[in-house]
């Protein structure tokens, strides 16, 4: 993600992300406080998408009629409307898709005849009572097991959907840092209270939605803003783990941990990014 432009007129920007939409530009506007931001999410348009944004504000009016020119005078042809798969993948980054295939490949060998082996290999300890510093990956792979075709799913489509969306916007190093951060602490909360039979990929979801709580807190156009109808669901959700209404066992600990580390993730992501927006103003 690279920053492009930032300014106060609403107007201005929004006939400026639609002409660089058109033109095949991937941006997109984030809200900072009273100012909008205009993003790249690739690097390698950066040179014609900064030719584009000067020939736009020498003369918006003639750069939408000649984009509109060149439209009409292209021949009309139908495009192929993008099969599921291929919307699916764009929603995502390299950390996102390589991860969740891991996680799938994980959950189907532990369905054949090497569940045992694959499960001693990736559980947090060999003992109930012993944190693995010896094996320090050991802290982080129980985001790999899952249990159950439900558990499988829903972890997948969270991390697909809030990974996603924070890959996109933020890089893959960052999606790395808070997938680490926050399965690592998640992980060994729970192993505190439970002992090593656990997995999952919650406390590292949890995590996710917690950060994206805050770094789009009170500012809805944050492409990691969430609706409040998912912010409550996902918290309920929470909440009913601590009680007996749920037919399934659930690491409660890994998702309160979880978080808790994703929103203070989130805090020191916010602060990153006021202090180097106002380097960028100095």
């Amino acid at each position: 993600m690279q920053k492009l432009l930032v300014t106060r007129n609403a107007v201005m920007m929004k006939r400026l992300h639609s002409y660089l939409q058109r033109r095949g530009i991937p941006v997109t506007v984030s809200e900072h406080g009273n100012q909008l931001e205009l993003w790249l999410t690739q690097s390698s348009y950066k040179a014609l998408a900064k030719d584009l944004i000067n020939e736009f504000k020498a003369d918006p009016e003639a750069a939408e009629a000649e984009l509109e020119s060149a439209s009409q005078s292209k021949p009309q042809v139908a495009s192929k409307p993008d099969s599921m798969v291929q919307q699916l993948l764009q929603q995502a980054g390299i950390v996102t898709i390589v991860f969740a295939a891991l996680v799938s490949l994980v959950f189907a060998l532990l369905n054949t005849q090497l569940a045992t082996a694959i499960f001693d290999a990736l559980r947090i300890s060999d003992t109930f009572t012993d944190v693995p510093w010896s094996q320090p990956w050991r802290l982080l792979t129980p985001v790999l097991l899952h249990f159950s075709l439900l558990h499988f799913l829903f972890n997948v489509f969270w991390w697909w959907y809030l990974g996603g969306r924070f890959e996109r916007f933020y890089g893959s190093t960052y999606l790395v840092i808070a997938l680490v951060f926050c399965g690592v602490f998640s992980n060994v909360m729970q192993f505190m209270v439970s002992g090593p039979y656990f997995g999952g990929l919650s406390g590292v979801v949890y995590g996710l939605f917690g950060l994206a709580v805050v770094v789009s807190w009170q500012r809805p156009r944050h492409p990691l803003f969430l609706p409040v109808g998912l912010i409550v669901f996902m918290l309920v959700w929470l909440l009913l783990g601590y009680t007996d209404l749920l037919w399934v066992s659930v690491a409660n600990t890994a998702h309160s941990a979880g978080l808790i580390a994703g929103l203070v993730l989130g805090i020191a992501l916010r602060y990153v990014e006021y202090f180097r927006k106002k380097k960028q103003l100095s």
